[in-house]
C-alpha cells in the first residue's frame, strides 16, 4: 500500500475497508473488516468514535467516569495535561486495579504551538535502603514472585503525582486545586462497581485475598461488593484534598507519607522505604525519544521505559514489506512476530535505568544495527533469536523480570491540538494488595531483576539499587508527520506485552490504513522468545492455520489482556478515537 498522508488517504481507506469487496490473499486488505470478523467471532466491537467540532477534543480512557471527568476540565478550558490529572485522579478510584496515587506513569506530551515533545518520567524509585539481592530467599534463589509482590519490599516511592503535578505547572491553565472535583465527589458520594472490577474483585489473585483488599471490597453485609454494588471512598476524597491543597506534599509528606511507609514497614517481609525517601522523589523532565518511521516520526518515553526497543522494532519492519501485505496476509503476521521477538532479545539484555546503567539507545538504533537484525526476519518462524550486540552494548546478563498487566493507558487531545499520551500503573492487579490512604500501593519494585547477576556472573541491567527506577514495558506513544503535527497518540497496559500491543496498533494505523478502533480491534500477538500468544477467533480465516505451517502455533489463546487506547487525525481535522473492547474503555469527544 503506498504511504501517503494519513489526511489524505483516510476517506478512501475506510469506505475500501469497509466495503467488502473481493476475497482476501496475500498481499491485500480487500474485503476485511475489523470490525464484522470481532462480532462474528463473538466478541463485541467498539464503534468508531469522531469528533469534528471546532478545535476537535477528545479523551480515550479505560473508564467513561474517568473520561468524562476529562472532558469537564476540557469544557472549562483547560489543557489536555489539566484533563489527565483529572483522568488519573478518577482512575485511581475507579480502576484501582490497574493505577491511583500509589503509582508511578509515564507522559510524552505534544505542544501544538511549539509542536515539541516532551517526556516525562514518573517511575517509581527504590528506597535508600533497598539492596540488589532484596528479593532473593534465604536459599539463596529468587523469592517466589507473589510472595515478593504481597511483602512491604515490593513498593516504591509513587510517582505519578509528582510528575503530573510537574507537566500540570509546564503546560495546564487551570488551578491545580480544581482538578480533581470529580474525583473528589465519587470518592465521597461512590461509584458504581463495574463488571471488571468486580470480576478481579473475586478472582482468586493474591492480592484480592490481601487483608486491605478484603476489608476494602466487603460491604456492609459482610460479602464481597458485585457488580452494581455501590462503592465509598472517603479516605480517598481526604487524600484528594490534600494533594489538591499541597501538590505532591500532598502525599510524599505529612500524614499521607507516614501512612505510606507504616504499611510497607508491616510484616511479612516488611520494606524499608522511608519519610526521607518520599521526600526525595523527584519526576523527570527531557525531549521525547524521538525516530523516522516512513513518513512519520514516533515518539516515545526515555528509558527506564522501552520505548527505545519499540522503536526499535519499527525500524526492522520498515526494512520489510509489512504495509504492501495486510492483516489478511498470513507472512505479515510472521513479520510482526518476528520484529517482536529480536526486540524482545535485546530489551530484555539491555534496557534499564540510564542514571545507574549504560543503555545503548543510539547503537539499538543504529542503522546498520537494525538492518543486520532485521535481516533475521523472514516468512517462516525461526528458533528463537538470541540477543544481538549493538554498538556501545556492555555486556550484560539476561533478565529475571516478570511484568503483570495491571496497568492503564489515556489519550487526551484539547481544543488547541495539544496531547497526552500517559501509561500508569501500580504494576500488578492491585499492587502489592496493600493500602494506605485510600489508595493501593504499588509493588513496582519487583520489575527489577530478582538476580542481581547471571550464573557467569554478568551484571543485570535492571538489578536492584537504592533510588533506581526499574525498567519498564509503559511506553505512551505519539505520532508526527515530518512537519511536526500532530498524527496519532497510542498506548496500552499488559506488563512486558505492551510493547507487542503498540507495535501492532501502530502497524494497524500507519502501515494498513485503518481506523483507531480497527488496529486497535486486530489480534494481539505476542511473540517473545519461544513462546506465541494470541487470539485466533479476531484473525481472517485461514491466516491461523498458515502461521501454523510457517512455525507459528499459539500456546496460549485466551483473550490478551491489552487495554489499548488511541486518537488519529483524519481529514479535516477531525479525530478518530479507539478504545479497547478487552476492557471497559471509552473515546469520547466534542
Amino acid at each position: 500500500m503506498p504511504l501517503f498522508s494519513v489526511r489524505r488517504l483516510a476517506p478512501l481507506l475506510l469506505v475500501s475497508l469497509l466495503a467488502g469487496c473481493a476475497g482476501p490473499g496475500p498481499g491485500s486488505m480487500a474485503g476485511f473488516n475489523p470490525l464484522a470478523l470481532l462480532s462474528a467471532s463473538g466478541q463485541t466491537p467498539q464503534t468508531p468514535v469522531q469528533a469534528t467540532g471546532k478545535g476537535p477534543v477528545m479523551v480515550a480512557a479505560a473508564n467513561p467516569l474517568a473520561v468524562e471527568a476529562g472532558l469537564a476540565v476540557l469544557r472549562r478550558g483547560g489543557t489536555a495535561v489539566d484533563a489527565a490529572v483529572a483522568v488519573q485522579a478518577v482512575l485511581g478510584l475507579v480502576e484501582p486495579q490497574s493505577s491511583g496515587l500509589g503509582g508511578g506513569a509515564f507522559l510524552v506530551h505534544y505542544n501544538a504551538r511549539t509542536r515539541a515533545v516532551t517526556a516525562y518520567d514518573g517511575r517509581e524509585t527504590a528506597p535508600a535502603g533497598a539492596t540488589p539481592d532484596m528479593f532473593m530467599g534465604t536459599d539463596g534463589k529468587p523469592l517466589p514472585f507473589f510472595q515478593a509482590v504481597l511483602s512491604g519490599r515490593s513498593t516504591g516511592v509513587p510517582g505519578a503525582v509528582a510528575m503530573l503535578s510537574r507537566a500540570q505547572k509546564d503546560h495546564g491553565r487551570l488551578a491545580w486545586s480544581g482538578l480533581f472535583v470529580d474525583a473528589e465527589r465519587l470518592a465521597d458520594e461512590g461509584f458504581v462497581v463495574s463488571p471488571r472490577l468486580a470480576g478481579l474483585i473475586a478472582s482468586r489473585l493474591p492480592q484480592a485475598a490481601a487483608p486491605d483488599a478484603v476489608r476494602y471490597f466487603t460491604g456492609p453485609d459482610g460479602a464481597r461488593l458485585k457488580a452494581g454494588d455501590r462503592l465509598v471512598n472517603p479516605a480517598y476524597a481526604r487524600t484528594l484534598r490534600a494533594i489538591a491543597a499541597q501538590g505532591p506534599a500532598g502525599l510524599l509528606a505529612g500524614e499521607t507519607a507516614a501512612a505510606i511507609a507504616a504499611r510497607t514497614a508491616a510484616e511479612p517481609l516488611p520494606g524499608t522505604l522511608t519519610l526521607s525517601d518520599m521526600a526525595a522523589y523527584r519526576p523527570k523532565q527531557a525531549p521525547a525519544l524521538c525516530q523516522p518511521y516512513r513518513i512519520y516520526r514516533i515518539c516515545t518515553a526515555n528509558p527506564a521505559s522501552s520505548g527505545v526497543s519499540l522503536l526499535q522494532a519499527l525500524a526492522m519492519l520498515e526494512k520489510t514489506d509489512i504495509a504492501r501485505r495486510g492483516p489478511t496476509d498470513p507472512v505479515a503476521w510472521v513479520q510482526l512476530a518476528e520484529a517482536e521477538r529480536l526486540m524482545y532479545a535485546d530489551r530484555d539484555r539491555y534496557i534499564g535505568d540510564p542514571a545507574f546503567v549504560a543503555v545503548p539507545v543510539r547503537g539499538l538504533l543504529d542503522p546498520a544495527y537494525v538492518a543486520s537484525r532485521a535481516a533475521l526476519i523472514g516468512d517462516h518462524a525461526g528458533p528463537a533469536p538470541a540477543h544481538g550486540r549493538p554498538p556501545g552494548a556492555p555486556r550484560r546478563a539476561s533478565d529475571k523480570t516478570a511484568e503483570p498487566g495491571g496497568t492503564s493507558h489515556f489519550v487526551v487531545v484539547d481544543g488547541e491540538g495539544n496531547v497526552v499520551s500517559m501509561t500508569t500503573t501500580v504494576e500488578s492487579i492491585f499492587g502489592s494488595g496493600r493500602m494506605a490512604a485510600g489508595f493501593f500501593l504499588n509493588n513496582q519494585l519487583t520489575d527489577f531483576s530478582f538476580s542481581p547477576t547471571d550464573p557467569d556472573g554478568a551484571a543485570a541491567a535492571n538489578a536492584v539499587a537504592p533510588g533506581k527506577r526499574p525498567r519498564s514495558s509503559m511506553s505512551p506513544v505519539i505520532v508526527l508527520d515530518r512537519q511536526g503535527r500532530f498524527v496519532a497518540a497510542v498506548g496500552s497496559p499488559g506488563g512486558s506485552s505492551i510493547l507487542s500491543y503498540n507495535l501492532k496498533a501502530l502497524v494497524g494505523v500507519l502501515d494498513w490504513g485503518l481506523t483507531m478502533q480497527q488496529a486497535i480491534d486486530l489480534p494481539n500477538l505476542v511473540a517473545r522468545g519461544e513462546s506465541f500468544s494470541s487470539e485466533p477467533a479476531r484473525y481472517p480465516p485461514g491466516v491461523v492455520e498458515a502461521l501454523a505451517q510457517r512455525g507459528i502455533v499459539f500456546r496460549a489463546t485466551g483473550g490478551e489482556n491489552s487495554g489499548l487506547h488511541g486518537v488519529i487525525v483524519r481529514e479535516g481535522g477531525r479525530l478518530d478515537g479507539g478504545a479497547d473492547s478487552r476492557r471497559e474503555g471509552v473515546a469520547r469527544g466534542f
